[in-house]
C-alpha cells in the first residue's frame, strides 16, 4: 500500500524545469559572505548608507561652496583653475560618484547574484508572460531588499533629493531676477512717441485707420533728421547709447494701432481717455515670453505673438483671446502735446514684459 501511494505522490510532482541552453561550463554559485553571515550584511548595508550620506554632504559643500567662493576676485589654485571652479566640480563630481558607488555596493553585497536565462517571446506578450514580468519584478524587488532595508531605502532617497540642490543653485547663473526692473522704463509724462527707424515724432492725423505702427520713446532713437535731434536736445532730451540703450528699448518699445473708436472697448484697465482718436499704444513685449509682437489681423484688431501664437484683443485693452500668455498686454496712456504729437500722459502703470513670480500686480 506504501509503495503504491508513494508511486502516486512521485507521479503528482512537478516535473523538472528543463533549462532553455545547457550549461556552459559555470562553476557552481558560491554563496558571498553577506549571504550567510548577519554580521557581514549588516556592514555592507551600513557601507551602502555611509555613501548615500557622503553624497548628501557633497551636495551641500556644493551649495556652501556656491555662495562663499566669489569667482570674480579668486585666484588659481590647481592648474589655472579658480577656486570656485575646483570646488563646484569636485563637490558635485563625489556627489553623483557616492550616488554610484553606492548603488553598485548594494548591487554587489546584498540584491541576489543568481544567473537567470529566458527565451525570447514574440513583441504582443500574452497574459501568461505579463503575469510572469509582474511576478519577476515583485520577486526582483523583494532580493533588492530595498523593502527590509530602510536605512538603505531611506539615505538613497535623500541622496538623489539633495543631489538636486546643485542643480536648483545652478538655475541662479540663468540671469538675475527681474525684481522691479520691469516695472521701470524710460517712458513718463509728456514723452514723445517716435517711429521705430527714423526717430521722427508722430502726429495723430499721421496714422490711417488699419495702421499699425512700431513706435519708441523719444531718446531711444537717434533721428535721421540733425534738425529734430538738435530740437530734442533743446528739450533736454537725452539719446541713449550701447547697453542703456539695448536694455531699455527691450522694455520700452510700443505699438501703435488706428481702429475706428466706435469699434473700441472701454474699461477701467483701458479707459477711454487713454486712447486718441482710435490710436492705443501698447507693450511689443509678449506677455508670456517676451517675444517681440507685431502681427497685426487689421479686420479683428488682433495682435498675435510669432512665438506661441498668443493672440491680444487691442480695441478691447489688449485681453488675451487665445493662446499661453496669461494676463493682458500693458497699455500706454497717450495724449496730444501742445505742439501737436503724440505723448504718453505716464509711463506703464504695470509691469511690461513676462510673467514672473515676483509680480505683484494684475
Amino acid at each position: 500500500m506504501s509503495e503504491n501511494h508513494d508511486a502516486e505522490s512521485s507521479n503528482n510532482l512537478p516535473a523538472p524545469i528543463e533549462e532553455p541552453i545547457a550549461n556552459p561550463g559555470l562553476a557552481p554559485h558560491k554563496p558571498r559572505p553577506t549571504d550567510i553571515d548577519p554580521r557581514a550584511e549588516r556592514r555592507a548595508e551600513r557601507q551602502v548608507a555611509a555613501f548615500f550620506i557622503a553624497s548628501m554632504v557633497c551636495a551641500v559643500l556644493f551649495c556652501v561652496a556656491y555662495f562663499t567662493l566669489d569667482i570674480k576676485d579668486e585666484t588659481d589654485t590647481f592648474i589655472g583653475l579658480g577656486a570656485s571652479n575646483v570646488a563646484l566640480g569636485a563637490t558635485l563630481g563625489l556627489a553623483l560618484m557616492f550616488i554610484g558607488i553606492g548603488i553598485i555596493h548594494w548591487a554587489r553585497k546584498l540584491m541576489g547574484d543568481v544567473e537567470i536565462s529566458e527565451q525570447r517571446h514574440p513583441a504582443a506578450s500574452s497574459e501568461e508572460d505579463r503575469e510572469a514580468t509582474l511576478a519577476a519584478l515583485s520577486a526582483g524587488l523583494e532580493e533588492s531588499g530595498i523593502g527590509r532595508r530602510p536605512l538603505i531605502r531611506n539615505t538613497m532617497i535623500g541622496a538623489l533629493g539633495f543631489v538636486g540642490l546643485p542643480l536648483i543653485v545652478g538655475l541662479r547663473d540663468l540671469g538675475p531676477l527681474p525684481g522691479k526692473k520691469l516695472e521701470r522704463t524710460v517712458w513718463k509724462k509728456d514723452t514723445r512717441i517716435v517711429r521705430d527707424v527714423t526717430g521722427t515724432p508722430v502726429r495723430p492725423e499721421q496714422l490711417e485707420v488699419g495702421d499699425l505702427m512700431n513706435a519708441q520713446p523719444e531718446g531711444l532713437v537717434t533721428p535721421h533728421s540733425e534738425e529734430i535731434e538738435k530740437e530734442g536736445h533743446s528739450r533736454g532730451v537725452e539719446y541713449l547709447e550701447g547697453v542703456d540703450l539695448q536694455v531699455e528699448k527691450s522694455k520700452s518699445s510700443v505699438i501703435l494701432l488706428r481702429m475706428e473708436p466706435k469699434d473700441q472697448t472701454f474699461s477701467k484697465r483701458s479707459p477711454e481717455n487713454w486712447s486718441v482718436n482710435g490710436i492705443v499704444a501698447f507693450s511689443k513685449i509678449c506677455t508670456h515670453v517676451g517675444c517681440p509682437i507685431s502681427l497685426n489681423e487689421q479686420q479683428s484688431h488682433h495682435l498675435l505673438c510669432p512665438c506661441h501664437q498668443s493672440t491680444f484683443d487691442l480695441a478691447d485693452g489688449g485681453r488675451v483671446v487665445f493662446g499661453p500668455a496669461a494676463r493682458p498686454l500693458p497699455q500706454l496712456p497717450l495724449k496730444i502735446s501742445e505742439d501737436g504729437y503724440l505723448v504718453a500722459q505716464s509711463g506703464f502703470l504695470e509691469p511690461v514684459g513676462p510673467s514672473y513670480w515676483e509680480r505683484d500686480s494684475e
